[in-house]
């Protein structure tokens, strides 16, 4: 019975090195840095082993390699002769007993030291990685330290090899958005956070990929005070206008000279009874329509006036972005004073889908499951077809592109309005 109890004995502690090993190694390092801020105990440790991986898993292999070479031996020299003995007092062979003999214990060593001394250890470190790396990490920190001499010889022959083949002794624990996006999706199926969260998380990691082009109200749809029309018309323009500030030029969007308040000009002409736009005139920031679309937000946040106007490189204007712009890149449209603004996309019965050409392709993509070109000079489904045909197609035309049929099934005037996207291989 002692024997047995030392064999497990070994077995628990080689169980204890691979828990140590594999909950050091699954820890995050944001999340031990914030057990290190709360004063959590052994978490300092734990992240000491974190960020010298090469040492601290020299030590497990050390570890691992003895207890495994002391139990082997042990087994063999001591339960397995122990068993042999006993088969042969029953009357059993010399060659079978000293076949039946080793052979189970050995069986047995390897089964417990599988389940034991591997699986069970590893299984529970996945699963709180963290804790148990904060509790273990103070012993396995003594154990390195004591095996220092050849905790070095290990890690620098392992570094000398990394330098021999070419390869990078550090080590890089980066996230990448798309694991970003799978922990929310597995969250949201698991009920921590709510489908609509999902949406937006995903939605600001997308915005962090946009252009100033991909979130801006376009030029068509911007709504501005032209100066060379009458007074009359200008004041009729301001009490019937849709948003509280307005871009002004004159003749053409292409000279604008600033913006206004709609209801400050407004109030302000009633007071002193008098109306005066270019008085009320304030200067708007210009972006290129290349700038990232976290940079605009960013400047959005630091100007006086929450409108900026998007130029392209030759200077032309292209739209406009307001923090409303930035708001529906996250969260979606809002009611406005016509109903519901046209949906971005619908399911049909069939599979399909009926997208606006105005949709954002980036989502669409994601949507569909398409991958689409790291460099692309266009940000919309109607941009996408455009950039297929090299023109401006015609009504019923189609585009074939990733396995998806692409129809033109709505056109206002040059202008990409509806389109039927299908799968080609519906079942794959």
């Amino acid at each position: 019975m002692l024997e047995l109890g030392i064999l497990l004995s070994l077995i628990a502690i080689n169980g204890a090195f691979s828990l140590s090993e594999l909950a050091v190694v699954s820890a995050r390092k944001t999340r031990l840095k914030r057990m290190v801020e709360d004063g959590r105990r052994g978490a300092a440790s734990a992240l000491a082993l974190a960020e010298d991986p090469g040492r601290f898993l020299s030590t497990v292999q050390i570890g691992i390699t003895l207890v495994g070479i002391i139990s082997g031996a042990f087994s063999g020299a001591t339960l397995g002769h122990q068993l042999r003995d006993f088969l042969l007092h029953k009357g059993f062979s010399l060659t079978f007993a000293d076949t039946a003999g080793y052979g189970a214990v050995i069986g047995l060593i390897t089964y417990l030291s599988v389940v034991v001394g591997e699986l069970l250890p590893k299984n529970l470190a996945l699963r709180n990685a963290e804790v148990i790396a904060c509790r273990m990490a103070p012993t396995m920190s003594v154990i390195s330290r004591i095996a220092s001499p050849l905790v070095w010889i290990l890690d620098s022959s392992t570094r000398s090899l990394f330098w021999l083949v070419g390869a990078s002794t550090q080590f890089h624990n980066t996230v990448t958005d798309e694991e970003i996006k799978t922990l929310v999706a597995e969250a949201k199926i698991s009920g921590v956070i709510e489908p609509h969260e999902q949406e937006m998380i995903t939605a600001v990691l997308r915005l962090g990929d946009r252009t100033a082009r991909a979130v801006m109200t376009p030029r068509t749809e911007v709504e501005w005070l032209d100066l060379s029309k009458s007074r009359e018309d200008l004041w009729t323009q301001l009490l019937n206008a849709g948003h509280s500030w307005l871009p002004v030029g004159k003749a053409s969007p292409e000279n604008l000279i600033g913006v206004i308040a709609v209801r400050e000009t407004v109030s302000a002409s009633i007071a002193s009874n008098s109306f005066d736009v270019e008085v009320h005139i304030r200067h708007a920031p210009i972006v290129p329509d290349s700038a990232d679309a976290l940079d605009v937000l960013d400047k959005l946040r630091k100007t006086k006036v929450p409108i900026m106007l998007v130029h392209d490189e030759y200077g032309h204007f292209e739209g406009i972005v307001t923090p409303a712009d930035i708001l529906d890149a996250i969260v979606g449209s809002f009611w406005s004073d016509e109903g519901l603004e046209e949906k971005e996309f619908i399911k049909r019965a069939d599979g399909s889908w009926l997208l606006a050409g105005w949709m954002p392709v980036d989502e669409m993509a994601e949507m569909l499951g398409m991958k689409l070109p790291e460099r692309r000079s266009y940000e919309t489904v109607a941009g996408l077809i455009i950039d297929e045909f090299n023109r401006i197609p015609e009504l019923g035309e189609v585009a074939v592109i990733d396995d998806w049929h692409f129809e033109i099934v709505d056109l206002d005037g040059r202008r990409i309005d509806k389109i039927l996207a299908s799968k080609i291989n519906p079942l794959t």
